[in-house]
């Protein structure tokens, strides 16, 4: 296919992260041409695509390209701004494949650097739009997007304003709001929240100590308490819970389970 430039650095953007679970073998992936629009411009990359070093996924409009680094890291950009990042560079030789089962994976090997976790929508397919979103269908079902993670926030990575967590069955959502509030909905109902709305430009992040904490800029504003537990992670279970959990050890939650 087309290569586009590579843009120079790792241009790593700090956005929400996914855990990585690749169920489909290298091998299985052969293909390595995207999908063509009708205007001859690159949008979809459709199951059992990849994207090598230098290759590129744009939308149709031409706007926004998805480009794979030589360093490793897949990139949206527009122009040459970059909007999101897999934050897999110094990882080069590294390559993105839309697999099978509907899981968007970035390898270096056969070693999962990075996935959108959506292993459970064979037949998916990833489109780079003209709005500037990336969005992997499972046929008309939008399943995961440039601005969310699904189920896992693993330690070290930030909600920034208008990023989420979803749980898999798609029923609830930990939002971060670009008022600075940190909220669970079920659909458009608020379950839960951290009380620090009023605070544009606060983030919410999964520190490496175990503690979710909301800042704005340095200033904690919210925290639920659990540092000192390295290494665990946030979760927002299908039963409507957030829990932050130590391997098998819940050390906090919402209280909202069903």
């Amino acid at each position: 296919m087309r290569k586009m430039p590579v843009y120079v650095g790792a241009l790593a953007v700090a956005l929400a992260g996914t855990m990585v679970t690749a169920s489909v073998p290298v091998s299985a992936t052969t293909v390595t041409t995207a999908g063509v629009s009708s205007a001859g411009r690159t949008t979809w990359l459709n199951p059992g695509q990849r994207l090598d070093a230098g290759d590129s996924v744009r939308s149709s409009g031409g706007e926004y390209v998805l480009q794979q680094q030589d360093d490793g890291n897949l990139v949206l950009y527009r122009g040459t701004t970059p909007l999101w990042s897999s934050q897999t560079g110094d990882s080069p030789g590294a390559f993105a494949v839309m697999q099978d089962d509907g899981n968007l994976v970035v390898y270096r090997g056969r070693t999962a650097l990075w996935a959108s976790n959506t292993g459970d929508a064979p037949g998916a397919r990833l489109a780079v739009q003209d709005d500037g979103n990336l969005v992997i269908y499972s046929g008309k079902t939008a399943v995961w997007s440039r601005h969310s993670t699904i189920s896992v926030l693993k330690p070290g990575y930030p909600l920034k304003a208008n990023q989420y967590v979803r749980s898999h069955n798609g029923d609830y959502q930990l939002v971060m709001q670009d008022d600075g509030n940190l909220v669970l909905y079920r659909a458009s109902r608020p379950l839960w929240s951290s009380r620090t709305g009023g605070k544009t430009g606060a983030f919410a992040i999964m520190q490496k100590d175990g503690n979710l904490v909301v800042y704005l800029g340095t200033t904690p504003l919210w925290d639920s308490g659990t540092g000192k537990n390295p290494g665990a992670r946030l979760e927002v279970q299908d039963d409507g819970n957030v829990v932050i959990y130590d391997g098998t050890d819940p050390l906090w939650s919402t209280k909202t389970g069903r």
